[in-house]
């Protein structure tokens, strides 16, 4: 990670700077992205072209719009994690449809993509660049598969290990690797640098390539979701009523192509073939729907005659809906383009309202066509409608705070935007609470996470407000945590 924790998307970049291509003369409302510090989204005022030449420079400041939205997306990650047991509502939608929680994974993979078109202004050595690249994607799917592949228990459980058989590969960090892997490698090698951007028309040609290479990357997902034939498969389920006998065999019975469903999808039977059973996610959003639980859209006990499916395993950050995922990463990368190439600030907002409502609409005509709105599958409906949401929400903090200036309510989140891979992984993922708990008096359900959650829930009169009185403290702890961190200087790399 970079030393401003750019969601991991921060490689090596030129030495000198690249002379913005598209400009408003009006340079009183212009800012100028500058990398000469490879490892800071940064910016300066665009300079006076009367300005005297021993004028002292600005010194370089952070997008603080990026890290708002950085910050804001992993609050909202804590949130729905957190509370989603006590708010169905708010927890990831059983199989089709939105829910606030999905669209935490777009937001992430959306700002890598702006950050990328941040850092990528201007490549000294795409050799040197792939490389860095190369060993960061590396590094961030290895420090998943730590985070997520089953070596940490969560929260409640003060063991720790993972059976190697079934380790899970995939999860949320792998997906951003591979997001951002493959539209930093476009940025480095797909572009036509010998374009001079002083026109619509150039904006194409300097990016058509890229733009190719994404939609070939949608075609081959929408071919093998709709194309590939998925046949009949079995799975090993545990004997819940006589453990004596182990696990028995289910039986699923598919023979179709094009199908949406739980059981028969293109996206599960990949993973089956390629990753194995045993090590995809075991307890899939689709347990909530209604033909898996009588608590539907919570988790709960199977209802009458409910089919075998239910508990086989299914992987949310699974590899063909990977390949869509990555899709939000290039729009994310567009947006950057714009705000590198466009100095005024009307122009930015403008277009980028403009694309983002234009998402929005594509993605409701889709839906209206029968493609159905789904995060486990990552369907092209949903990728559109969440990619417009994320876009409108930056113009908005952009907007609120690099134009207006209007910061000291956005603070705490800027923090946490600066270190959002530190909060992920000692909160998102549990770390930090189950070291807390480790500490307890005379059993592991007296310790302090647990009494202070006990406690909002006797103040408020209600487990469900309490839980969500805790979840709004500790969204707030781990802000001044990294308002801490910032103040100290103190940054995780990757």
């Amino acid at each position: 990670m970079s030393t401003e924790n750019q969601n991991l998307t921060e490689v090596a970049v030129a030495e000198e700077q690249e002379a913005p291509l598209l400009l408003n003369h009006h340079h009183h409302s212009s800012i100028l992205i500058d990398h000469q510090n490879e490892e800071e989204d940064t910016i300066i005022p665009f300079p006076d072209k009367h300005m005297d030449a021993h004028a002292k420079v600005i010194p370089n400041q952070r997008l603080a719009s990026l890290d708002v939205f950085r910050g804001l997306t992993v609050a909202l990650m804590i949130l729905v994690d957190d509370v989603g047991g006590a708010f169905p509502s708010l927890n990831h939608s059983p199989w089709f449809g939105v829910t606030l929680a999905d669209f935490v994974m777009p937001f992430f993979l959306f700002g890598v993509g702006v950050s990328i078109g941040l850092v990528f202004k201007k490549v000294s050595s795409k050799p040197n660049a792939t490389k860095k690249v190369i060993i960061r994607t590396i590094k961030l799917f290895i420090l998943g598969l730590l985070l997520q592949g089953g070596y940490f228990h969560g929260r409640g459980n003060l063991t720790y290990g993972v059976d190697l058989s079934k380790i899970r590969w995939l999860g949320v960090l792998q997906r951003i690797s591979i997001g951002y892997c493959l539209a930093s490698l476009s940025e480095i090698w797909l572009l036509n640098n010998n374009v001079l951007v002083d026109s619509p028309v150039a904006f194409a040609r300097k990016y058509c390539i890229q733009w190719m290479f994404s939609l070939l990357l949608c075609l081959v997902y929408l071919c093998l979701l709709y194309g590939l034939y998925v046949p009949n498969w079995k799975f090993e389920q545990s004997n819940l009523v006589w453990s004596s006998r182990g696990s028995i065999i289910q039986d699923v019975h598919c023979e179709v192509r094009g199908s949406l469903d739980p059981p028969c999808n293109a996206v599960g039977y990949i993973d089956r073939l390629i990753l194995g059973e045993h090590h995809m996610y075991q307890r899939p959003v689709y347990q909530r729907t209604k033909e898996c639980s009588v608590n539907s859209p919570d988790y709960g006990p199977l209802p009458p005659n409910s089919p075998g499916w239910c508990l086989a395993p299914f992987d949310p950050e699974g590899i063909l809906s990977s390949l869509m995922a990555t899709i939000t990463c290039f729009i994310g990368l567009h947006f950057g383009h714009i705000l590198v190439l466009l100095q005024d600030h009307k122009q930015r907002v403008f277009l980028w309202s403009t694309f983002s409502f234009s998402l929005l609409l594509m993605g409701y005509i889709l839906e209206i066509l029968g493609i159905p709105l789904s995060k486990a599958l990552y369907t092209l409906s949903y990728m559109f409608i969440t990619a417009g949401a994320s876009g409108l929400v930056l113009t908005a903090i952009y907007y609120i705070v690099d134009i207006e200036n209007f910061r000291k309510p956005t603070v705490l989140l800027q923090w946490m935007g600066m270190n959002a891979l530190i909060v992920y992984a000692l909160a998102a993922c549990d770390i930090f609470p189950s070291l807390i708990q480790g500490f307890y008096w005379r059993s592991p359900e007296n310790n302090l996470v647990n009494a202070t959650e006990a406690l909002l829930q006797t103040v408020f009169h209600s487990e469900k407000w309490g839980t969500m009185a805790f979840v709004i403290v500790e969204i707030l702890f781990w802000c001044l945590f990294a308002g801490f961190l910032h103040k100290k200087g103190i940054y995780i790399k990757m």
